[in-house]
C-alpha cells in the first residue's frame, strides 16, 4: 500500500511513500527528453525530461513516481479489488498501466494539459511481460495548481479533482472524501468543550486531534494524510520544507511488523520521497537508511539519450559526534 501527496509552501513539492514487502531494485532515474520512448499502442513519444523511482527493464522505465522539467508530478499506487484495465478501444489513445506516468508526463507540462489528455485516453489490460503483469493501480497527477486522482474502472477512466493533494489506496476516491466527513471536527487547536456545566481540564496537548485513526490501513493513512497536509507549517528554505514534507509522510509510514501479511513478511515503507518540482531535486530516505539522500534532474544531460540510474541506499549509517569541552 501507498500514500502520495502534494503540498504548496515556497516551493511546489511532490511525493510519496512506497509500503510494500520488499524492494523490486527499483532506483532514482531520469529519463532526458532526448530520448525516444516507444510505447505498445498509443505511438512514440519524445518526453519532457524527468526524474523520480523507477525499475529498468529492457531499457524501459517503469515509474513509481515521478517530476518531469515542467513541474507536474506523478505517481501510481496500489488499488487491488478496484482496477478495471480494458481492451483497447477505436478512437482512444490506449495507454498501458506501466506506461501511464511516461504518457501523461511526457506529454504534458501543466495539470491543465494533463486533465485535457486524460479524457483520450483507455487503460488497456496489458502487461509489460510475463514476468512483470498488471498491478492493480489508480494514479495522483499535480502541479502547483492543484491535484487530480485517476481511476480504472469497468466504465473507463475516471478523473476526480482531488482537494486533499493526498492519496493512499482502497476504497475508490469518491468514498475516500465521503469518509472525511467522520474527522471533520478535529482540529490542530484546543478543542471546545461541548459540556457546558463542566470545566474540563485540557491534561494534554494535541487533543484537538483526538479521533483521527492510528491504524495502517489505506482509508485511515488517507485521514491522517489529509489532516497533516491541511495543517503542517515548513520552516524556511528548501531544507525547512523538505522537512515537513517527510514528516508528514512519517506520519504515515508502515514499522515493519505493523502490518503481517504471512508468517515472516511484513509490508514496509520501502521509501520515502519528495520533489522540489520547481527545481528537480528529488529527495528520498529508505527503511534501512532515514537519512536524506537528493538527486538532481539538472546534474544530467537532459538532451542526451541516455537513462541515468542511482541505486537506493540501503545501508544505515550512524555519524558519532563529538563532545566539545566548555569551560
Amino acid at each position: 500500500m501507498c500514500t502520495a501527496a502534494s503540498l504548496t509552501f515556497h516551493s511546489h513539492w511532490f511525493g510519496r511513500n512506497l509500503d510494500l514487502e520488499g524492494s523490486f531494485g527499483e532506483g532514482v532515474t531520469v529519463c532526458p527528453r532526448g530520448r525516444e520512448l516507444r510505447l505498445r499502442m498509443a505511438g512514440t513519444i519524445r518526453p519532457h525530461a524527468m526524474i523520480g523511482m523507477a525499475l529498468i527493464q529492457d531499457g524501459v522505465p517503469l515509474w513509481f513516481d515521478a517530476v518531469n522539467e515542467c513541474g507536474l508530478g506523478m505517481a501510481g499506487l496500489n488499488f487491488p479489488q478496484n482496477a478495471v484495465y480494458l481492451p483497447p478501444r477505436e478512437g482512444m489513445q490506449n495507454v498501458a498501466p506501466f506506461e501511464m506516468i511516461s504518457f501523461v508526463l511526457g506529454k504534458c507540462a501543466t495539470l491543465a494539459e494533463a486533465r485535457e489528455l486524460l479524457k483520450t485516453v483507455n487503460a488497456v489490460d496489458l502487461s509489460f511481460s510475463d514476468a512483470l503483469p498488471s498491478t492493480p493501480l489508480h494514479w495522483m497527477v499535480a502541479d502547483r495548481s492543484g491535484s487530480l486522482v485517476v481511476e480504472p474502472t469497468a466504465e473507463g477512466l475516471k478523473v476526480y479533482e482531488n482537494p486533499t493533494s493526498v492519496l493512499t489506496n482502497n476504497p475508490p476516491f469518491p468514498a475516500q472524501l465521503t469518509r472525511l466527513a467522520d474527522y471533520a471536527a478535529c482540529s490542530a487547536g484546543v478543542p471546545e468543550n461541548k459540556f457546558a456545566r463542566y470545566a474540563l481540564p485540557q491534561y494534554s496537548r494535541g487533543m484537538g486531534a483526538m479521533g483521527l485513526p492510528g491504524d495502517w490501513s489505506s482509508a485511515s493513512r488517507f485521514a491522517r494524510a489529509a489532516f497533516v497536509a491541511e495543517n503542517c507549517v515548513a520552516g524556511e528554505g528548501d531544507g525547512g520544507e523538505a522537512s515537513a514534507f517527510f514528516h508528514l509522510l512519517q506520519s504515515v509510514a508502515m514499522p515493519r511488523g505493523c502490518v503481517r501479511l504471512n508468517e515472516n513478511v511484513f509490508e514496509e515503507t520501502v521509501y520515502s520521497c519528495c520533489c522540489n518540482t520547481d527545481s528537480g531535486d528529488y529527495y528520498y530516505t529508505t527503511y534501512s537508511d532515514p537519512s536524506v539522500h537528493v538527486v538532481s534532474l539538472k546534474d544530467a544531460d537532459l538532451d542526451g539519450e541516455e537513462l541515468y540510474f542511482s541505486p537506493l541506499s540501503q545501508k544505515f549509517y550512524a555519524q558519532k559526534c563529538k563532545l566539545a569541552v566548555k569551560h
